[in-house]
């Protein structure tokens, strides 16, 4: 199983992924579902908004009036923090109900409009960003959902910035063309790269290095980081330090295109201790005390020390 984090600002065209990859097999866990769920009448979590926000989030029917409680919650960051500690952890917890019921070789998706915020990134295998400007997103949300523009503009400018979700993505999905190119990309985005990694996960085989140098990419440091952090969450206390080595840790050196970790294991921990957790998040031993990517599309060699 790999656990594939898909997110994006709002407007995006995240559904447009999510249903092409849900067409193709993907294990769907849609967040925006599950928080309607848990907000539904009658549920804990509605009487918890009401309490918090007044009765007038209410539909006559007691219903949530979604509009009446976006209108009150995304005023500021004191109120979207008071909201957002009622329904995240409803939501993470259904979701990891249904995470427990996916298959051994599912490819899970998890369609998280927040994933960024919440600072959740390095608990996948793999984060999937669908991206357009701020100017394309405001046209769909007052044109396509009848959105007024105010309101649009500050549920756009509550979310991550582009610099915030660069930085956890390892896919970026440009959705400035029309909704057949964007399926098209999440399609061989399928076929090319989630396929493949999670059979390399499930069967513990490390995809293919490549061999040829190229010149210096500005992305190293950002995918030597993003692994970082996503190693420090899979080792856990055994990990004491970890340190981004090699030609792709000198800016404007030419390597081959492989990022070079060396991990420093805390005291009393082994690198056997590292094998399983590693291989599980997608890291599966190359050599003895040596760790590489299932992932085709991102070459690291981690070295335990």
């Amino acid at each position: 199983m790999i656990r594939v984090g898909l997110t994006g600002g709002i407007g995006a065209g995240k559904s447009t992924v999510a249903r092409t990859l849900t067409e193709r097999g993907a294990y769907l866990i849609d967040a925006d579902v599950i928080a309607r769920e848990v907000v539904a009448p009658g549920s804990d979590g509605l009487a918890r908004l009401v309490d918090a926000f007044g009765a007038d989030i209410l539909l006559p029917d007691g219903a949530l009036d979604r509009a009446a409680l976006a209108a009150k919650a995304f005023v500021d960051d004191e109120q979207r923090t008071k909201l957002n500690g009622i329904t995240h952890p409803l939501v993470g917890a259904r979701a990891a109900e249904l995470l427990d019921a996916a298959p051994d070789d599912a490819i899970v998706l998890q369609d998280i409009p927040l994933l960024v915020e919440n600072r959740t990134a390095p608990f996948f295998h793999l984060v999937v960003i669908v991206h357009a400007d701020e100017d394309v997103r405001l046209a769909r949300l007052t044109g396509q959902r009848g959105m007024p523009e105010d309101d649009a503009r500050a549920r756009i400018r509550a979310q991550a910035s582009v610099e915030d979700r660069r930085a956890v993505a390892d896919v970026w999905l440009d959705n400035s063309g029309t909704p057949d190119d964007l399926a098209a990309l999440a399609a061989a985005l399928w076929d090319e790269r989630l396929v493949p990694y999670e059979r390399g996960v499930r069967t513990r085989v490390c995809a293919p290095q490549p061999g040829a140098e190229v010149a210096y990419r500005e992305e190293w440091p950002v995918d030597a980081t993003r692994l970082t952090n996503r190693l420090r969450v899979l080792g856990g206390d055994k990990i004491a330090d970890i340190k981004h080595v090699g030609r792709t840790a000198e800016v404007g050196s030419a390597s081959v295109d492989v990022i070079e970790l060396d991990v420093a294991l805390a005291d009393g921990a082994s690198a056997a201790d590292l094998v399983d957790p590693l291989s599980d998040g997608g890291f599966p031993v190359l050599s003895p005390g040596v760790h590489a990517n299932a992932d085709p599309g991102r070459a690291v060699t981690i070295t335990l020390i």
